[in-house]
């Protein structure tokens, strides 16, 4: 983390190495388009977002994205993040129960 800074690593990508590599370097252009990757710390990719330059991002989305793949992670896999989910609602418990009843258990203005 740098101090003061945006608390999970990020990167800039000049020469486009890695922006080849995902896919989105622009040749042309000489620039990575717009993107987004979360990669977990055994080096998967769990996210991607693409935007074109026209469409911004927003960050607070990001966070909430971060803070979901953690607590999945945490978990073990043992509690899902469903659609919608922000950080102190509740979490749905995987089982065979849960397959087709999402959204009669998953209430999150209750």
């Amino acid at each position: 983390m740098v101090k003061g800074g945006f608390p999970f690593p990020m990167l800039s990508d000049a020469g486009g190495r890695i922006g080849s590599v995902y896919g989105i370097y622009d040749e042309a252009g000489g620039v990575d388009v717009r993107g987004r990757f979360i990669i977990d710390p055994d080096g998967v990719v769990q996210a991607i977002e693409i935007l074109t330059p026209p469409v911004g991002r927003k960050v607070n989305e990001s966070i909430r994205q971060l803070q979901a793949f953690q607590h999945v992670r945490q978990t073990k896999g043992a509690e899902v993040c469903p659609a919608g989910w922000e950080p102190g609602q509740p979490t749905l418990k995987v089982g065979p129960d849960l397959a087709g009843r999402v959204w009669e258990v998953w209430k999150p203005t209750e």
